[in-house]
């Protein structure tokens, strides 16, 4: 019975070890060029969690022209200071689009805050609009409203029939203010000429 446990054990240990290690955590996702899903046509988007459970990610090249911050600080009844940094808000993806996630540097660490590794963080509370708010926040930031999720072996599904391409987050890429050139950006990082793909 011990042995049985052990190996058991053992399997379950390995099969988590793969998980990290397979995980496209603190990556980018770049859609294709024939991507078919109009809400994800050239997106780029930032993986914040990836395991055999499913994936979740913030898209971090669409704006999201409904709302500004300051309005949406007002509807929530953040008092905006003068000094505040303006920060643009994103379409994080299709689903929960009523919800806020700030993707942040990691020098903002609060209990609610995951950290999906050395450079990025995720915090979904109101005390990090508040911070942001009175200038404490994070150093880089980008504010997301809903976000991109996928539920088991599906995200892996979608990059084997070459739906998604991935790269390795860098700064510019998750933060910079050009939305419009990111996912060209991510793609001359990858090495690939998109007008050379279908």
């Amino acid at each position: 019975m011990l042995r049985g446990g052990k190996d058991r054990l053992e399997r379950d240990h390995m099969a988590y070890r793969e998980d990290i290690e397979n995980s496209l955590s603190g990556q980018l996702l770049v859609a294709m060029p024939g991507m078919s899903d109009p809400r994800f046509e050239k997106s780029v988007i930032y993986v914040c969690a990836h395991s055999s459970d499913g994936a979740m990610g913030l898209i971090v090249n669409k704006p999201f022209n409904a709302i500004s911050f300051p309005d949406l600080l007002e509807q929530l009844g953040v008092s905006e200071c003068s000094g505040t940094n303006r920060i643009d808000i994103q379409c994080g993806g299709p689903v929960e689009v009523s919800r806020g996630f700030v993707l942040h540097s990691p020098d903002y660490i609060r209990e609610a805050t995951l950290v999906v590794d050395e450079a990025t963080a995720l915090t979904a509370t109101l005390d990090i609009l508040r911070a942001i708010a009175d200038g404490f926040g994070p150093r880089r930031c980008l504010l997301a409203l809903g976000y991109a999720g996928w539920g088991p072996d599906q995200l892996d599904t979608e990059i084997l029939n070459n739906g998604w391409l991935n790269v390795d987050a860098d700064d510019d890429l998750v933060f910079g203010d050009d939305l419009d050139r990111k996912w060209s950006q991510a793609m001359a990082k990858i090495g690939i000429d998109p007008r050379m793909l279908s």
